[in-house]
C-alpha cells in the first residue's frame, strides 16, 4: 500500500498573504486541521500551516490573528511525500520529523497524508510489513537454493539471487533498526563454501 492510496485528495490551499484570522475560518468551515500554502511561483517550495503553528505561535501569545500573516507561521519548505512512498516509510517519516501530516507532491500538489489516514486507511493491522517481510525472504531463500541447485553454486544467477535474499534481509533489520548479524547467503556457504565464487562475477 502506497502513499497515493490512502491520501486525501480533496486539498485545501490558502495563500501566505492571507492572514492567520482567515485561515482559522477556512479550517472550520472545511473541518481541518492544516492548510497547504500555495506556492508564488513554479519553482517556489509549498508550504504547510497546521492548527498547532496556530496555536503555539499566535494564541498561546494573545496575538490578534487579523495582524499575522500566514506566512509568518507556516513551515516552508515543508516535508512531502512522494505518492509511490510505502506507507510504512510514510509512518517512519513522520515519526523521525515530529510531523503529523504532509502534502503529496509529484510534478505537482496531489494530495496531502496525516497520521489519521495511516491510522484508518493503511492495511498494517491485516499486513504487517514485518510478517510479510518474513515470508518473502523465506520464498527469496528457497528461490536461490533452487537456482544454485539448477545452474551451479558458482554461477552468476546464483550470486544474483542470494544479493535478492540480502537485500532483503537488509531491508528487515533496517524496519526493526537490527544488526543482521549472519545472512541467509553466508549460512549457504557453510553448506558450499564454493559458493563465495559466485560472488566473482560481472553484472
Amino acid at each position: 500500500m502506497k502513499a497515493a492510496d490512502i491520501m486525501t485528495q480533496d486539498i485545501v490551499t490558502i495563500r501566505g498573504s492571507a492572514t492567520v484570522a482567515e485561515a482559522v475560518k477556512l479550517m472550520k468551515e472545511k473541518g481541518l486541521r492544516a492548510l497547504i500554502v500555495n506556492r508564488c511561483h513554479e519553482e517556489d517550495a509549498y508550504g504547510i500551516v497546521t492548527e498547532t503553528d496556530i496555536v503555539y505561535k499566535v494564541t498561546a501569545f494573545g496575538t490578534d490573528p487579523k495582524q499575522v500573516r500566514v506566512c509568518e507561521i507556516m513551515t516552508k519548505p515543508c516535508i512531502v511525500v512522494n505518492p509511490d512512498l510505502a506507507v510504512e516509510y510514510v509512518a517512519r517519516l513522520f515519526a523521525q520529523n515530529h510531523i503529523r501530516r504532509a502534502p503529496v507532491i509529484k510534478g505537482e500538489l496531489l494530495g496531502i497524508i496525516s497520521i489519521t489516514d495511516i491510522l484508518t486507511k493503511g492495511d498494517f493491522v491485516e499486513q504487517p510489513k514485518t510478517v510479510l517481510l518474513k515470508q518473502k525472504i523465506q520464498q527469496a531463500i528457497e528461490d536461490a537454493r533452487a537456482i544454485c541447485a539448477e545452474k551451479g553454486n558458482t554461477s552468476s544467477d546464483c550470486a544474483v539471487a542470494w544479493d535478492i535474499v540480502e537485500e532483503l534481509q537488509a531491508e528487515a533489520a533496517h524496519q526493526q533498526a537490527e544488526k543482521l548479524e549472519k545472512t541467509a547467503f553466508e549460512d549457504y556457504c557453510e553448506e558450499y563454501p564454493e559458493a563465495v565464487e559466485a560472488r566473482m562475477y560481472e553484472v
